[in-house]
């Protein structure tokens, strides 16, 4: 292939997003876009530039002009499209999370491989120039040992679009914790190049949704529920192999100083780092303690930036996938434990 023809299925605001992202990449078309309103796929097909609009994904995948296509629906949905694009014959961006247990997530990797098709998670946060920087120092060992991460992302209003799916578990499968918490757990993670759980201890709590609290302004989905009966707060402790220990925190809505408070810190026996801050704290000379804004790291691996750009040359064999399905996987267990955990009022043992 020279040229990726893509389909996109669901024309939501983070397909917004996602649709600049493939259209900046010269070997790409965006060829068809599906969503069940016609007027989110109109709009998306008319700035992206694609011919056709469909109101149904089957429909979509039934084209033989389509190489690959990028999914952002509903949770509860994640797993069916996936599985179906992938039994179509297509290659498969999905949207963050894998799906809403693991389970499911087994299941399209099953489809992937029965298939011979590519699958990627757009874990969009791996591309983040900060990360790229805190990975390279990482490998380099600039560090030590890292024995500690405190990984985490609080809004003081930022809940998605109050009684649409977002905020019913029975579409989304969870909230704060499976929409943005899963961002920073897999951060935590992939600096660590650690995916061996050992234990996971979990918290969950809803404090503001269920008073019609904490709405940001994300989302364009219908409000369509009326009963707000997801997490908008999760904390949870993760040991790992090797006695590392991440400390995860998820708000949609939480009093705090700041209107969106979002890091991942990382502890290491000879320095320490704030990877969103870009600020790197070690011993200097003479005694001295220095924090070093933006430090010198090796060129980035993607200097793109872009989970999109980052799929499309992978197709074209031009890049080797940055995200691995069994880790992907890994993130979803951890993710179904801490709920587990948290049901239960006890340590899970992984």
């Amino acid at each position: 292939m020279t040229t990726i023809r893509l389909g996109m299925i669901g024309a939501g605001q983070i397909a917004a997003f996602t649709a600049r992202e493939f259209a900046r990449h010269p070997d790409c078309r965006i060829v068809a876009v599906a969503d069940p309103s016609t007027e989110r796929a109109s709009a998306l097909a008319r700035s992206t530039g694609a011919e056709n609009v469909h109101n149904d994904a089957d429909t979509l995948l039934d084209r033989d002009d389509i190489d690959a296509v990028y999914i952002a629906v509903p949770n509860m949905l994640h797993e069916p499209v996936a599985t179906a694009a992938l039994n179509a014959g297509k290659h498969v961006l999905l949207d963050k999370p894998f799906a809403v247990n693991a389970d499911g997530a087994e299941n399209v990797i099953a489809a992937a491989r029965r298939n011979e098709r590519i699958l990627m998670i757009g874990m969009n946060q791996r591309f983040e120039a900060g990360v790229q920087r805190a990975r390279q120092l990482c490998q380099a060992g600039r560090f030590g040992g890292i024995y500690h991460v405190k990984a985490y992302w609080r809004r003081r209003a930022g809940i998605p679009r109050l009684g649409s799916w977002f905020t019913n578990r029975a579409t989304s499968g969870g909230g704060a914790l499976l929409d943005i918490g899963v961002h920073v757990l897999d951060v935590a993670l992939h600096l660590l190049d650690n995916f061996r759980p050992v234990s996971v201890s979990g918290a969950t709590f809803t404090r503001f949704g269920n008073r019609g609290l904490g709405e940001g302004g994300w989302g364009r989905s219908e409000r369509t529920f009326d009963t707000f009966d997801v997490d908008d707060f999760a904390t949870a402790l993760i040991r790992l192999e090797g006695g590392v220990v991440v400390s995860l925190e998820a708000a949609w809505a939480l009093h705090q100083s700041r209107g969106n408070d979002h890091d991942v810190l990382l502890y290491g026996e000879d320095a320490g780092m704030a990877v969103y801050a870009g600020e790197l704290f070690e011993p200097g000379e003479g005694g001295a303690y220095r924090v070093i804004q933006n430090p010198e790291a090796p060129p980035p691996a993607y200097p793109h930036g872009s989970r999109a750009e980052h799929f499309v040359n992978v197709l074209l064999e031009r890049e080797a996938p940055i995200i691995d399905l069994d880790q992907a996987l890994t993130v979803q267990r951890l993710l179904d434990a801490i709920y587990t955990s948290a049901a239960g009022n006890r340590e899970v043992l992984l």
